[in-house]
């Protein structure tokens, strides 16, 4: 029994010496640390946008010089949107905004729809387990106290009202929008955002597709 006991452990110190505990044979999946991103979903998001870009924008180039908007998508309901928007938001900030672009500073935006087919989990925000942990208590400790059963759902009324606004709900859509203003092949400004959408909202923003139809010919009368 000894024997087989110093066998396994000189087997052991040989394998330790070939072998080590921390290696892999590819790397190994990590996380990032929790962030936030907001998601756009309603027009006065653009905006948003639009009068954070303006104020970029003056930052960049400042209000001398003057500006004119285009490119992108006519046909896209967010190109037309945003490029009104960001028109009153440039003039509201003292900007000088023509209408052709002779003389002026290119403004432009390109957008780029991304669809996520293979989305992980996202984990819950810190205290979530913890919270409703607390509210399973709550109702609980109601359910023994409480005689009426529709005074139960008064804690649970006050909780939505106070943290309903709050909830977003998950999207596999997100949406780059770039911003850019160039002069001769020189880029002034440029600026990129980032967002959640709906997946039922990426036809505002993503190009119109055609469909085809294949048709077969044949020389037959």
């Amino acid at each position: 029994m000894v024997k087989k006991i110093i066998v396994l452990g000189a087997t052991a110190s040989i394998l330790t010496g070939c072998f080590q505990a921390n290696t892999a044979q590819s790397p190994l999946p990590s996380t990032y640390p929790i962030s936030q991103q907001q998601k756009m979903q309603a027009a006065h998001h653009w905006n948003v946008l639009a009068e954070h870009e303006a104020k970029l924008i003056a930052g960049s180039v400042g209000n001398k010089m003057p500006l004119h908007i285009s490119g992108g998508d006519a046909s896209q309901v967010f190109y037309q949107g945003y490029a009104n928007l960001l028109t009153s938001q440039l003039v509201q900030n003292g900007a000088t905004v023509l209408t052709t672009p002779h003389g002026a500073a290119n403004v432009s935006f390109d957008v780029n729809v991304v669809k996520h087919k293979d989305k992980d989990s996202v984990r819950a925000p810190v205290g979530t387990w913890s919270l409703l942990t607390a509210g399973v208590a709550v109702t609980a400790h109601a359910i023994d106290k409480w005689t009426t059963p529709a005074k139960l759902l008064i804690p649970a009324a006050v909780g939505a009202d106070i943290t309903s606004g709050n909830w977003v709900k998950d999207s596999n859509v997100e949406v780059i929008i770039t911003t850019t203003v160039t002069q001769q092949n020189r880029i002034l400004h440029s600026s990129s955002n980032i967002y959640y959408i709906n997946g039922g909202d990426a036809s505002h923003y993503a190009p119109s597709v055609t469909s085809t139809k294949s048709v077969t010919l044949t020389d037959q009368e």
